[in-house]
């Protein structure tokens, strides 16, 4: 209730409308290029932005988080529409959403938010590998190939048709307009004046590309959106819902919930940085996304997320509320509903465009040097994503990804350091342990301590520990009473170890 009494201050409307339009402008050219990239009708992808903007806003738990099909489920959604059919993404969706909206119900927002950077940027660049060499293609008027390597290796191939085009052909046409709205889109984004800066490069550069198509009737495809936008709803039948409980969909669903939600959650993060309103709810906003996937499930629509591209465009607007998100939803639905004529203007290869220039900007050079500093392993588990993601697919690649960072862990908690120092002819051994004491280390440390000679003045520190586990403590504390029965003095320091068990071997600190 507090929220929408909020949108009855009249310096929040002010601020929302205009900053509701800037986000339209930016999600309309989106939406539809983000559809042709997953394989779908452009109108599907239109209406995720529908949903996401007027039910979606009005529940999320960031207010300021525009919701909208993202490229970073293109990939996967172009496989479940090559090996399933079109009739298919409806389903696997609502299992999906379902999945999204019982982790928000069961507060696990957070978990989904427990994933390694390296992974992310890995994932992000792979998927922005791949819809830069499926959307080169469509940019020409050409089909994408079904695999993302063969993608790129057609890409010679495709601009040698572009140059020297065979007859009949309108590749070097399309290829035209193509390069005319990635040019247009680099140069307004360098040069754009003060005043305009808030209209997305995207917009103009489809603007400009389809008065050229327009004016000279150029022979290349266009968008396909229906007159009435109820025709390209499609609810599932009742006969493909049985499909779902197949090991290899229920895989597709969890890897659309797992990455919808991981997307989602660190694109709130990032608005929550981004302004000084209201944090955000992560289990509501989890809910809320899976409520939204569920509805455009049963629709038959695109899969959303929240994009941190759109929302951070409506906190630049000067956006206040949630009611700025809720119109930008309801200005997509008016135009679709009043003016799809315009719509049908517009240059498919101009979208693809803006869907290469997307997949180059996902590929960060900026995140590998990030990573650089921490190390090689997480500029490892990168490129062991990105490179998996390429090569086989979505789903693998993450799983690649997370378990390279499982293995890093489990490694980087088992190191355990022991140093023996032995003075006044081995009569004073002090043995140092540092790191972390588990089962995985206890060879080592049992090879150690069956090295220490019998009637030595012993000193263990354990003081440098972060962690010591019950194998070990077994290991000491028997080793302990065999060196006093054979004549050893021990002093143990633990001062420091944070020891979750009682100490492991009654010996007192005085004694020598």
């Amino acid at each position: 209730m507090k929220n929408l009494m909020s949108f009855k201050d009249k310096s929040s409307f002010t601020s929302d409308i205009p900053a509701s339009i800037v986000v339209f402008l930016v999600a309309l050219p989106l939406c539809m290029g983000i559809a042709i990239a997953s394989g779908v009708p452009p109108a599907r992808g239109l209406i995720t932005g529908i949903v996401g903007g007027i039910v979606v806003s009005a529940v999320s738990g960031s207010p300021l988080l525009v919701s909208g099909p993202a490229a970073g489920l293109a990939v996967i959604v172009a496989e479940i529409v090559q090996q399933y059919g079109l009739e298919m993404v409806g389903p696997i969706l609502i299992l999906a959403g379902s999945i999204q909206f019982l982790a928000g119900v069961f507060k696990l927002g957070q978990l989904f938010r427990a994933m390694s950077p390296a992974v992310i940027y890995g994932m992000l660049a792979g998927i922005g590998i791949l819809i830069f060499a499926s959307q080169f293609h469509v940019m020409l008027d050409d089909k994408p190939r079904t695999h993302g390597l063969d993608n790129l290796v057609a890409i010679p191939s495709a601009i040698h048709e572009a140059i020297y085009p065979t007859s009949g052909s309108v590749h070097h046409i399309a290829a035209l307009l193509g390069l005319t709205t990635l040019i247009v889109i680099i140069l307004w984004d360098k040069y754009k004046p003060r005043s305009l800066k808030l209209l997305p490069g995207a917009l103009i550069s489809v603007i400009v590309s389809t008065i050229i198509a327009t004016v000279y009737k150029l022979p290349v495809s266009y968008v396909d959106v229906p007159a009435n936008l109820l025709e390209t709803i499609q609810l599932p039948r009742l006969g493909s819902l049985p499909g779902l409980f197949h090991a290899p969909i229920l895989l597709d669903a969890i890897a659309i919930a797992f990455i919808a939600s991981a997307e989602s959650l660190l694109s709130a993060v990032a608005v929550d940085r981004l302004h000084t309103g209201p944090r955000t709810d992560f289990d509501r906003e989890l809910a809320a996304q899976g409520f939204g996937n569920m509805i455009c499930g049963l629709l038959g629509a695109l899969p959303m997320t929240g994009v941190i591209a759109r929302s951070s465009v409506n906190v630049e607007a000067g956006a206040k509320t949630r009611f700025s998100g809720m119109l930008h939803g309801v200005w997509l639905l008016l135009l679709v509903i009043a003016a799809p004529f315009l719509l049908r203007m517009i240059p498919t290869s101009s979208l693809a465009a803006i869907l290469v220039f997307t997949g180059y900007k996902l590929i960060e050079v900026e995140h590998i040097r990030q990573l650089k500093k921490y190390g090689r392993m997480p500029l490892v588990i990168f490129f062991a994503t990105l490179i998996g993601i390429v090569t086989t697919d979505l789903l693998t690649g993450v799983l690649i990804g997370i378990i390279l960072t499982a293995m890093t862990l489990i490694y980087k908690i088992s190191i355990l350091n022991i140093q023996v120092v032995k003075h006044d002819n081995d009569q004073q051994i002090d043995i140092y342990l540092q790191g972390a004491a588990t089962f995985v280390r206890l060879p080592q440390l049992a090879k150690t301590l069956e090295k220490v000679p019998p009637g030595s003045e012993l000193h263990i520190h354990l003081d440098k520990l972060a962690y010591i586990d019950h194998s070990c403590l077994d290991l000491l504390s028997m080793w302990a009473k065999q060196q006093q029965q054979m004549g050893s003095t021990l002093d143990v320091q633990w001062d420091g170890l944070v020891d979750r068990n009682r100490k492991p071997f009654s010996v007192e600190r005085s004694q020598f």
